[in-house]
Order: structure tokens, then C-alpha cells, then sequence
């Protein structure tokens, strides 16, 4: 796959009233850039327009397949965990022992295999988003999206799901991850793309970003927003 191009000239949930409008970045493969903003800035809607989710979006993001780790987590009622895993399966066009293999391999990473009878819905926050991220991960796919996938997850858990980002990535994966975890963002992300009232205020690496050296995220993020509202008084 080549590179992940998003060009969205503008997306919504109505035709006439834009939310997002002229976003435009590259996803490199083997490389994880963070989507970040405030809340309601636009990044929800981005992930929606990339996915051809949204109600309307004019723009290209010709992506065909991916992962996909949404931020509150999918669950069906009166599916076990291993319902969800087979029903997956199933909906796949890859290697079933592979596939099997992989989400065994997962259950055990994030704690889950004695679980695998048991319903999810009666699982805590942090175990439902295990779930999700274990569904996500499982298929093999040349781009991942990922919103808020540290909510609720407990640090052992974080410690491990970035271990294994940077497994997909070393294998030329390209990932989108949509995140308010700035300081782990900072350590992980290899470029950013700043989302700000709905278009992009900012973006690239670290480095490029900061003023100054070793200028942490928080406050490159603070004083972009703070620069741009005071523009618009």
C-alpha cells in the first residue's frame, strides 16, 4: 500500500454546514501520526470522512481497508467474547489459523483469555476496551485507526498497546491515532497533525513544532490554540 493521503475539502453531517474543512495530511507508512485538538475541533469528523462515514464529504481518502479502534467500544449484547472473535473471523478474508493464533496471542497480552466465555457488556470500561482493541488488532491491515485508544486502560495495558504499535509500525503499517494524551502522543507520535475549529491550524513533527528546545507538547498545543483564538477576537 502507499502512502495514506487524506484530502477533505469539507465533510459534515449536513450539506450545508461544514464541520471540517480543508484537511490535508500524509500517514507515511511505518509511521504513527497523532490527530489531536480540543473537544469539538473536528477530529471525530476527520476519522469519519477518512473512513467514508460521514453524511457527506467532498475530498479523496481512497482507503479500502483498515483497522479500525473506535473510541467508545462496539459491543454486542448476547455475544460472548469469543462469539465476537469468531463472528470477526468469519466477516475476514485472511488465513483463519493466523487470525486465531493472533487474537489467543492478544487475549493473553491484555488478560482477556479466561474471559473468552463470559459477556462483555459485564465487563469494566477498561476490559470493554481491551475487547476492542483485541477485534482491531487481530486482522492484518497496511493502515490502523485509532481514536482515544488509551481510555480506560490501566498502565500495564498502555505500556503493552504501544509496544505493540511499534511492532505494527516496524512492520510498515501506517497508523492514525486521535488522542487528549498529549504526553504519551509525545513520546510515540512520529508527526502531528494539530485540528483546530475544524481545519488544520498545525502540523508535523516534534521538532518542527517546537520553539523552543524540548518544548513538551502541552505547551506547544496550549499556545497554538491560545495564538489562534486571540486571532479571531
Amino acid at each position: 500500500m502507499n502512502i495514506v493521503k487524506v484530502n477533505i475539502k469539507k465533510a459534515g453531517y449536513l450539506e450545508n454546514q461544514a464541520i471540517i474543512e480543508n484537511i490535508e495530511f500524509e500517514i507515511p507508512n511505518g509511521e504513527l501520526v497523532g490527530l489531536i485538538g480540543a473537544n469539538g475541533a473536528g477530529k471525530s469528523t476527520t476519522i469519519q470522512a477518512i473512513m467514508n462515514t460521514a453524511p457527506f464529504m467532498e475530498g479523496e481518502c481512497d482507503i479500502k481497508t483498515y483497522g479500525y479502534i473506535p473510541e467508545r467500544p462496539i459491543i454486542y449484547e448476547y455475544f460472548t467474547l469469543s462469539e465476537h472473535i469468531d463472528f470477526l473471523i468469519r466477516t475476514l478474508n485472511q488465513d483463519e489459523a493466523q487470525l486465531r493464533k493472533r487474537a489467543e496471542e492478544l487475549c493473553k497480552v491484555f488478560r482477556l483469555e479466561r474471559k473468552l466465555h463470559e459477556y462483555p457488556t459485564n465487563f469494566s470500561k477498561g476490559m470493554q476496551q481491551k475487547v476492542m482493541l483485541i477485534l482491531a488488532l487481530t486482522p492484518t491491515y497496511d493502515f490502523y485507526i485509532l481514536d482515544e485508544p488509551f481510555m480506560g486502560l490501566d498502565p500495564q495495558a498502555i505500556r503493552k498497546l504501544i509496544q505493540i504499535i511499534e511492532d505494527y509500525k516496524n512492520n510498515g503499517a501506517a497508523i492514525l491515532m486521535s488522542t487528549h494524551a498529549l504526553d504519551t502522543a509525545e513520546k510515540i507520535c512520529d508527526q502531528f497533525v494539530l485540528i483546530h475549529n475544524g481545519t488544520v491550524l498545525k502540523k508535523g513533527t516534534l521538532k518542527e513544532l517546537q520553539r523552543y528546545k524540548d518544548e513538551p507538547l502541552l505547551d506547544i498545543f496550549d499556545d497554538l490554540i491560545e495564538e489562534a483564538e486571540h486571532e479571531h477576537i
